[in-house]
């Protein structure tokens, strides 16, 4: 069952939202301040937080703020209020995984929380083997930490999401690059190379990305 921490001083909607996720299958755990939040997240493991930005004692912002300097990795989904797109872009830069604004649709927010986890677990068809972490932007393959551009990243995450299956070019490019793919653009082959170069070194099998000409790549479950 995963843990979720929920900062929000509204205890109305964090009671609201507690319920509907438990109901989910989640635990909830409250927080109505931020600096009890951030002694929670400190002093206890979980595997999300949701975090509300509008908090006492201490802002949102500066709650993940600590964290991150604290070196603490938790997935991050922050509550904005809407529209609020400095707070949401600051959330992001400081390491927030994602961000829902406020008033939330439960369902939303728990197909958030569900993406989020789903990024943040290690790929369990190579038993461990290879892990990413999102939230600190690292993969490891083994003991081995992988150097990755952002794009190689990026790649491998959605590659990752779609384990096992074709994962169209265009997808890869839009995604990973932020661009329609183009007739005679080779970035993706050349960024997928690479990608695969730098797992076969860290002791991954040579196969371990397929390029099915004309359609795209996928990424062998081990």
């Amino acid at each position: 069952m995963n843990k979720i921490l929920l900062v929000d001083d509204d205890q109305a909607l964090s009671e609201l939202l507690c319920e509907y996720l438990s109901e989910e299958g989640y635990h909830c755990t409250p927080a109505f301040t931020g600096p009890d939040g951030l002694a929670q997240a400190q002093s206890q493991r979980y595997d999300l937080l949701v975090l509300d930005i509008m908090l006492p004692g201490m802002n949102g912002i500066e709650v993940l703020k600590q964290l991150r300097m604290s070196d603490n990795s938790t997935p991050i989904l922050m509550l904005t209020a809407k529209g609020d797109d400095l707070d949401r872009i600051i959330g992001l830069e400081l390491g927030a995984d994602d961000y829902v604004p406020k008033p939330c649709n439960p369902r939303e927010l728990l197909a958030r929380i569900k993406a989020i986890l789903r990024r943040s677990q290690p790929l369990e068809p190579s038993q461990g083997i290879l892990r990413i972490n999102s939230a600190r932007l690292e993969v490891h393959y083994g003991a081995t930490l992988l150097t990755l551009t952002g794009a190689e990243f990026k790649m491998l995450e959605l590659l990752n999401q779609q384990v096992g299956n074709i994962v169209s070019k265009e997808a890869l490019c839009e995604g990973a690059l932020g661009r329609k793919l183009t007739r005679y653009d080779r970035s993706v082959d050349v960024h997928v190379s690479n990608l695969r170069k730098k797992l076969v070194e860290a002791g991954a099998s040579t196969d371990i990305l397929v390029n099915l000409r004309g359609t795209g790549y996928l990424l062998k479950p081990e």
